[in-house]
């Protein structure tokens, strides 16, 4: 019986042949990654233990991403705990506040490529699956013990297979394929269990779309999302990679615990209402919802393409006149700098700034209801983020609604949740 691209992996690290589903593992890793809200915990475990040096200065990764530029003293004092730690044991992948959110610099900065094995202290560190590497979030003691060691302990995950085919609808993206994934197995149907994405419809999406898909598989509970090397992965990675590569692919006889398939070409832009990502509808039966903010950002839907695609809404609003929503406020964050300055270049932080949006540096903000954002009792936000428990954006009696940059640009010029055609005129359409 053949392999999937996680066992693969898994094996590989773990001086294998081959592993099978429910097998205790111990694997070595090749990145071991954590924030400034997780590495105080685990900087503070391996002190408490009287170890005094990592596994590999060259193998751990420190972003200061969450609470930055520091929002209060503890947060001050947090990124300085990391700060300190990274400067004494000669971190090579030290990121300060600005640079951008661990999920979409480490990328793009070449620090993860296909094959590795990634465990990071924070939950969206599947992220990294779309490149082909089998990465996961774990907690600050399992990332202290990672960093001292150079491994890590775990099961061995069962795969799950989403096929999905067909061409995609006008506005329908990476965003939506997820959300509906998730609408159908529920946010604890791939629990503990490695998501793996294929089919045409997926290979024909960009890499930037197949990052959000990979980056909310924890959303439905999975243990990581996968999604197989192919020429556009190893185009994207040959300019970036820091150091070598290596390609896995599933075997045509590999076993899953389940196999879905999808016509993704029935799928319109979706929205996950409170207090679930679980709980989507489609936009068409969300119009009546009215909004107070409008975020456009995060780890999942806050790089270059994401932000194109919000500017080509506001930008066909205001040659209608039109701009933000008087009643609603909308936050633009970059999800590092590299995608601010490259939305610079291209023009579009003058579009937010002209449509009347607030143009942030690159932080998580309002996503984790940090800061920059945080709603108040009774707001409801339309978000691009991937998380809409309650008070995940601030007070527990807001509400958060989910959706992609488009459908979140056309919300915040209209009011309440709406269909980008509602702003986009259809002679614009074929433009954009």
């Amino acid at each position: 019986m053949g392999m999937t691209i996680t066992e693969k992996i898994l094996a590989e690290h773990a001086g294998r042949k081959e592993v099978h589903p429910g097998e205790l593992i111990t694997a070595r890793i090749d990145l071991a990654m954590a924030n400034d809200v997780t590495a105080p915990l685990a900087i503070k475990i391996l002190e408490k233990y009287g170890i005094d040096e990592v596994f590999d200065p060259e193998r751990i990764a420190l972003v200061l991403s969450h609470f930055v530029p520091a929002k209060d003293i503890k947060s001050a004092e947090q990124a300085k705990i990391v700060r300190d730690f990274a400067k004494r044991h000669r971190i090579k992948w030290f990121f300060e506040e600005g640079e951008g959110i661990e999920h979409a610099l480490l990328p793009e900065r070449g620090v993860v490529v296909p094959g590795d094995l990634v465990v990071g202290a924070d939950s969206h560190t599947c992220t990294y699956g779309a490149l082909g590497a089998f990465a996961t979030g774990v907690g600050s003691t399992d990332i202290a013990y990672a960093m001292a060691t150079g491994e890590v302990w775990l099961r061995v995950p069962e795969s799950m297979k989403f096929i999905f085919y067909g061409k995609l609808q006008p506005w329908v993206t990476g965003k939506d394929l997820i959300l509906y994934t998730i609408g159908q197995i529920g946010v604890d149907g791939a629990l503990y269990r490695a998501m793996e994405f294929d089919g045409e419809t997926i290979r024909n999406l960009s890499m930037e779309q197949r990052f959000t898909i990979a980056n909310m598989a924890i959303e439905a509970g999975g243990k990581s999302g996968i999604i197989a090397p192919d020429e556009k992965t190893i185009e994207y990675v040959k300019e970036r990679a820091q150091r070598p590569w290596k390609v896995y692919q599933s075997d045509p006889d590999a076993e899953y615990h389940s196999v879905y398939e999808w016509d993704a070409s029935k799928i319109e832009p979706l929205v996950a209402w409170p207090y679930l990502p679980s709980n989507v509808h489609p936009v068409s039966e969300s119009t009546h919802i009215n909004i107070d903010q409008a975020f456009i950002g995060s780890c999942t839907n806050g790089r270059i393409e994401d932000l194109r695609l919000a500017a080509k809404v506001f930008e066909e609003a205001l040659k209608q006149g039109k701009k933000v929503h008087p009643d609603v406020r909308c936050i633009v964050i970059p999800a590092s700098k590299g995608v601010y300055k490259q939305a610079l270049k291209e023009g579009l932080i003058d579009i937010f700034l002209e449509a009347g949006c607030v143009v942030s540096t690159s932080t998580c903000g309002p996503c984790l209801g940090g800061h920059m954002g945080v709603l108040a009792e009774g707001e409801r936000c339309i978000s691009t983020s991937n998380r809409n428990f309650p008070g995940r954006m601030g007070h527990p009696r807001s509400e958060s609604y989910l959706a992609n940059p488009a459908v979140v640009a056309a919300s915040a010029v209209m009011g309440r949740i709406a269909h980008p055609e509602e702003v986009v005129r259809a002679e614009s359409l074929a433009q954009i």
